[in-house]
């Protein structure tokens, strides 16, 4: 998992005219060579797919402050934030994302407080689970894989 420590930063898909960019924060943590990743409700932007926790920076809120709060609104764990691993600036169709994935270990024992889905995943097989499309490069990173057009 050495492979992955060096921060990569892609450059953003065309983005529509004057669209504000929002920031969001994910934490990678891993236990006893599990990660563990969480089900997006169904009624929110894509809903059902599997996700890095994390959420909404706030304005004026740091990405370590947003990584906190949110782990612990979601999980009710508090979060140690470790170094940053990935930021990707990603286009969707109604909005514009920089995603910011942080190494992180939790205090406590994780509780699904939002009532989604969470599950702790071999690095290898979270390939068998559906992404938002922003999450594949640090997907295929994090499960062994290469992204497409590297040379890795």
């Amino acid at each position: 998992m050495d492979g992955f420590l060096t921060p990569l930063t892609l450059p953003p898909p065309p983005a529509g005219d004057g669209e504000e960019r929002v920031e969001v924060v994910a934490a990678v943590i891993e236990r006893d060579g599990r990660i563990l990743i969480a089900r997006r409700p169904a009624a929110s932007h894509l809903g059902g797919l599997w996700e890095l926790p994390g959420g909404k920076q706030k304005r004026g809120e740091s990405a370590r402050e947003a990584l906190e709060r949110e782990i612990w609104e979601e999980l009710g764990t508090a979060v140690t934030v470790g170094p940053l691993l990935e930021t990707v600036d990603w286009t969707y169709p109604e909005k514009r994302v920089r995603l910011s994935f942080f190494r992180c270990s939790i205090a406590a024992e994780p509780r699904s407080l939002e009532g989604q889905e969470i599950a702790w995943v071999r690095p290898a097989d979270l390939r068998r689970y559906e992404f938002p499309p922003a999450d594949g490069v640090l997907i295929e990173r994090l499960s062994g894989g290469s992204p497409p057009g590297s040379s890795a």
